[in-house]
């Protein structure tokens, strides 16, 4: 017998309840109109991924039991539908026998549960609860959750599905349980955060569980922003052997139908596969999209430099929210090349953006004049380069402050790994879009989004900016290399320390020089107090700088090289 399932493959909101239930019901319909049998939605979808310390509240799972009523309620017109949802869950019985008892921080959770539900003609017919708690790089479950280690399989058509929830296909162990207690096909709802080659390691673990249980699998991954994180769907259905028999689109929300024959999978679409630099530049527009979106920023402020940096961040902002919604601001000193304001008032003008220049010289001045009896006898040094950074974060934050709109930081991971960017400077501001971009893919991605022919505007960004050095610009003759060894170098040092935790002497051993490692590696320790001032970012690689990445400000540990 042929079934058709739906995924819904759908962006939902922290804490919007009633806004989630009003997107499972819409896929719940279409799928109903197409004549789906079962419906997939992804890990928490009625709440939201991750909701964080909202989980420590009792109310949030009063609130979430009432949006799973609401929801079953509004599913019953859908007779004969089945719909599987995450949601939070208390469970009482399993421990205080209070729903409004508080939850203790620092203890192990005991009748609080990563949950997913069967729905069927407007009752919850059974749930599940998440056995396998990941507590590594930004996820924390075991904080919030306990496990419970239960299979749950439900028939339908004469197949027996198993669910289990992300992190448990990540394991043996509730695959081969829910196989033990009847699964003829796995469902995986999931909430799955993008990072470099993600897609290939889901593939790779997926396809070990089938060696071991040889089910076919469907697995059914959110889509959107939430934060630092991106979500980026790509819901696929692997047959018994492992194929690839259909695959969604990344980062775009949708619905998808396939059929299964009995328990086997029927190949239809299969989503092309995207180029490194089309999966990290599609996952900044969701990224910047939805942080403002969700949060109800009118629009965005960039202060533009003229350098490559600024320019992939326009280019982002404008995709993302178009650029009606984005305003440029120049703000040019007595070091600021003619071709600078030129490069960046014509990229202004190629996405089409509101431009503004403003000078800095006359406030710069009256800081000189201001401090020049506090600082007589002193030669100028860093000091005057911060404070016509800060200048501009300054006017940057009171066009914010008076028009609404977030001003979005352009400084590069590079950048901020060194603490080569200013306090209260170029640091000012809400939303952080490349804090997680290496400046080598910097240019990659510029050169991408120059060349795609998915988006309407080509060459949006001006090729002298390309190809000239990059400076800051905060003194006469002045370029990046100045300071730092080049980036090639320090994006391979930073890569290797602080993403794969390689050691120093790893590091020197494939080749890099003694002094640059030892130089870089010390930049890295010494400016963690400006990394954690800085606004959230966007997450691309699987450790950022941010929620995966908790080292000491104050530490007197040096690692040896040797």
């Amino acid at each position: 017998m042929k079934t058709r399932i739906a995924l819904a493959q759908i962006n939902v909101t922290v804490g919007d309840f009633a806004g989630n239930v009003a997107k499972i019901v819409a896929a719940a319909r279409a799928a109903h109109n197409d004549g789906a049998k079962l419906l997939i939605a992804p890990e928490l979808a009625l709440s939201g991924y991750p909701p964080e310390d909202l989980l420590l509240r009792p109310a949030f799972y009063t609130a979430s039991a009432a949006a799973l009523a609401d929801l079953a309620a509004q599913l019953k017109p859908f007779a004969g539908l089945h719909v599987i949802v995450g949601h939070p869950l208390r469970d009482v019985a399993h421990g205080h026998g209070n729903a409004n008892a508080p939850i203790e921080r620092g203890v192990p959770p005991v009748d609080t549960f990563n949950a997913a539900s069967l729905i069927v003609d407007g009752e919850v017919a059974g749930t599940y609860r998440k056995q396998d708690l990941p507590n590594t790089e930004v996820f924390d479950e075991k904080r919030y959750f306990a496990s419970d280690p239960k299979p749950f399989v439900f028939e339908l058509d004469g197949v027996k599905y198993g669910v289990v929830i992300c992190e448990d296909a990540w394991h043996a162990s509730a695959a081969q349980m829910a196989k033990a207690a009847g699964a003829q096909v796995l469902l995986i709802p999931n909430g799955s955060p993008y990072h470099l080659n993600k897609e290939a390691v889901r593939f790779d673990i997926l396809r070990a569980r089938i060696r071991e249980t040889g089910l076919p699998m469907v697995y059914v991954n959110m889509v959107g922003a939430q934060d630092e994180l991106v979500f980026d769907g790509g819901s696929f259905v692997l047959d018994e052997q492992g194929d690839l028999v259909a695959k969604m689109a990344q980062f775009e929300e949708g619905n998808a139908i396939v059929e299964f024959d009995g328990a086997k999978p029927v190949p239809t679409a299969i989503a092309p596969e995207l180029s490194l630099e089309a999966q990290v530049y599609a996952a900044l527009v969701m990224g910047v999209r939805d942080y403002i979106n969700k949060n109800g920023f009118p629009g965005a402020l960039i202060g533009l430099s003229g350098g490559v940096d600024s320019a992939l961040v326009l280019a982002v902002a404008c995709d993302a929210l178009g650029a009606d919604r984005v305003r440029a601001v120049m703000m040019p000193s007595r070091y600021t090349a003619d071709i600078s304001t030129t490069d960046a008032a014509e990229m202004a003008r190629r996405v089409g953006v509101r431009y503004d220049e403003i000078a800095i010289a006359p406030m710069f001045d009256a800081f000189r004049g201001s401090l020049a009896e506090e600082f007589a006898g002193r030669a100028e040094d860093a000091t005057e380069e911060n404070i016509q950074a800060r200048i501009r974060g300054t006017l940057l934050m009171a066009l914010s402050n008076k028009f609404g709109s977030i001003v979005l930081t352009t400084g590069n991971k590079s950048e901020m790994a060194v603490g080569y960017c200013t306090l209260y400077g170029d640091m000012a501001g809400g939303f952080a879009v490349i804090k997680d971009i290496a400046k080598t893919l910097v240019y990659k991605l510029c050169h991408y989004r120059n060349q795609a022919t998915t988006f309407s505007k080509q060459n949006v960004i001006p090729e002298r900016i390309l190809t000239r050095a990059p400076s800051a610009e905060l003194r006469d003759n002045q370029t990046d290399q100045d300071s730092l060894p080049p980036y090639e170098v320090l994006d391979a040092i930073m890569r290797m320390y602080m993403e794969e935790d390689r050691s120093l002497a790893e590091i020197i051993a494939a080749g890099y020089a003694v002094e640059d490692v030892k130089r870089v590696t010390r930049l890295i320790k010494i400016n963690e107090y400006k990394r954690r001032q800085a606004p959230i970012g966007i997450r691309v690689t699987h450790r950022a700088f941010g929620r995966d990445w908790r080292y000491p400000i104050t530490s007197r540990y040096t690692e040896p090289v040797e």
